[in-house]
């Protein structure tokens, strides 16, 4: 792997300040040709309840510190994430295959969390409470909860990371992560720049390893551990949240989504297709808050698939790091093979593959961008959360029938809507059981809004001012005569 700042390339677990071998290894490969990229420690348990006994260790004084102490800290990380933004997009498109391009927006957009908690955690504000008897003062403060710990996904293993990370260090938490075993070294490169920054040895910890159950055990039971906090599916995130349990730990869980798209009558085809192809085929469809369901009226589906196939159309497959690539691979051969599933599940019940449907195109990991017609809301694909560059459409006969359809999933993370018409807008975005809604826009996260879904997709927020109180207790003070 040729970087320029080679420093970033980093092959252990990194504990208590100190970068530690495992018992083995663990193999790290280009999603888009299966070149092996690296050979990184395999860490275990043992290692697990190192990180959290480092991270214990180290909270006092970090805690201690002032807001402006701790903010000059995270700004001088935020820095160093910036000036390497080419080398850490390199690694990320790599060891996970979103293009290149992609990959630099995923860094920039990672960091702008480290920044913006920087800044938040300098306003965490207690209150003066009016008081019910003249001979007591009230008030409240706001305290970090303690060690954190964090697992993260594989599909954005840069921006998981310093959107949890950031706002519990901000608040004076420190931190243990265990990254995905697909894409460690966007992790510990992050790692890297923090030591350089300044972190205090203890305050972040990072432990890759192939025995997930194992060390998700430590992280959600140890009872040192004050909250835990998880990105990935809803039913990995159900058995994280029961081991939680022991302990009663507070939780933030970001978990599965299954997005409708709705296209009204009145919409502007041109929008509503750009917000689409945005939506849908980042990072190959393999985003929590991907497109799942396309519904679009019935007197302009037509004119809809037509234009939808046509910008489709334009889509480049191939490896991240090549010219004008736009879709690169997905993370694994289970995962196309899924899609696959996906795809022949629907036609044999109805469904029509007007683009696309090739398996393996141009190597085991890919599937090209395909778009459906006549799709049904009894088939798999409109029932699970796809993870793949897969269009479903769908046609509705009126506002009513489509909320219906869209609320009637177990899943509440994100949810787009497209009509010109404001009251109508209004109406549909509030009656819509989802956490985020979007209208007339097909991406909308940023760090200043709360990230987060209801129902089945998970508890809690990430992001904005939301983001940072998820890692405060409130402590109520009462002061007698």
């Amino acid at each position: 792997m040729q970087l320029a700042n080679n420093d970033l390339l980093k092959l252990h677990n990194y504990i208590g300040g100190e970068w530690c071998a495992g018992a083995g290894t663990v193999e790290v490969r280009d999603p888009a040709n299966g070149d092996l990229l690296a050979e990184v420690a395999d860490g275990s348990a043992a290692d697990a309840e190192r990180a959290v006994a480092a991270a214990s260790a180290a909270f006092p004084a970090w805690k201690s510190k002032t807001a402006a102490e701790r903010a000059a800290v995270l700004k001088r990380w935020y820095q160093l994430i910036m000036d390497n933004v080419d080398d850490l997009a390199r690694i990320l498109t790599l060891e996970q295959g979103k293009p290149l391009a992609e990959a630099k927006g995923e860094i920039v957009y990672g960091a702008s969390f480290i920044e913006w908690f920087a800044e938040e955690c300098r306003r965490a504000y207690g209150q003066t409470i009016p008081t019910h008897n003249p001979a007591m003062r009230l008030n409240t403060i706001r305290q970090p909860v303690g060690v954190v710990t964090c697992i993260t996904p594989w599909n954005f293993p840069n921006a998981m990371i310093t959107r949890k990370a950031a706002p519990a260090l901000a608040a004076g938490c420190t931190v243990v992560i265990k990254p995905a075993v697909e894409t460690p070294l966007s992790a510990l490169a992050l790692c890297q720049l923090a030591e350089e920054a300044g972190l205090p040895k203890g305050t972040i910890n990072m432990i890759v390893g192939s025995d997930a159950p194992a060390i998700g055990k430590v992280l959600t039971q140890d009872p040192r551990v004050a909250k835990f906090t998880f990105t990935g599916s809803t039913a990995v995130g159900k058995l994280l949240m029961a081991q939680c349990a022991s302990t009663v730990k507070k939780m933030s869980m970001e978990l599965g989504g299954n997005a409708p798209f709705i296209v009204f009558d009145d919409a502007d085809l041109d929008t509503a297709v750009s917000a689409c192809v945005a939506t849908k085929f980042r990072n190959a469809g393999q985003t929590c808050v991907s497109t799942n369901r396309i519904y679009v009226h019935e007197t302009v589906h037509d004119a809809f698939v037509d234009k939808l196939r046509a910008a489709m159309g334009e889509l480049k497959v191939g490896h991240g790091c090549d010219e004008g690539v736009t879709v690169g691979p997905l993370i694994h051969r289970r995962a196309a093979e899924r899609v696959n599933t996906l795809v022949r599940d629907a036609v044999e019940m109805g469904a029509k593959v007007e683009l696309g449907g090739d398996y393996r195109p141009i190597g085991e990991n890919y599937f090209a961008p395909t778009l459906l017609t006549g799709v049904s809301d009894e088939m798999r694909i409109a029932r699970e959360e796809i993870f793949g560059p897969l269009a479903p459409v769908q046609k509705f006969a009126d506002e009513e029938d489509v909320i219906r359809r869209a609320n009637d999933t177990p899943y509440g993370l994100a949810a787009y809507v497209m009509s010109e018409n404001i009251r109508r807008a209004n109406r549909v975005v509030e009656a819509l059981e989802y956490g985020m809604v979007a209208c007339n826009a097909g991406v909308f996260s940023t760090t200043v809004a709360p990230f987060g879904g209801c129902k089945e997709s998970g508890i809690g927020r990430e992001g904005g001012v939301e983001g940072m109180a998820e890692f405060y207790e409130t402590k109520y003070c009462c002061f007698g005569a």
